[in-house]
């Protein structure tokens, strides 16, 4: 039932697709696999980010040796947080859609 979405549905929508298909049955991913997923899926929002404090900062919590896993309004929290910092969003916001 996605056709009648909005783009933004849609685009939630992916990012719930997304991470359910990496998750474990609980709904959770290991920070291990929290950080993989969000290198291969999110490559263009974190690269180059490598040196900015904040980033290094949400990147090594996911390195840390840990038992916590993270859900999906974590994930999302993780998603949000790294979009706002990118160098990928300003060009967004540069860009001007069509109505």
């Amino acid at each position: 039932g996605l056709g009648k979405c909005s783009d933004l549905e849609k685009a939630f929508a992916t990012a719930a697709l997304v991470y359910n298909n990496a998750a474990d049955p609980e709904g959770k991913l290991s920070k291990a696999e929290t950080k993989s997923l969000l290198q291969t899926q999110f490559r263009g929002f974190i690269q180059g980010q490598e040196n900015k404090p904040k980033h290094r900062e949400i990147i090594s919590t996911l390195d840390e040796e840990s038992e916590n896993k993270i859900d999906f309004e974590d994930f999302m929290i993780l998603l949000v947080s790294l979009t706002l910092m990118s160098d990928l969003l300003q060009e967004i916001k540069n860009v001007k859609t069509k109505k």
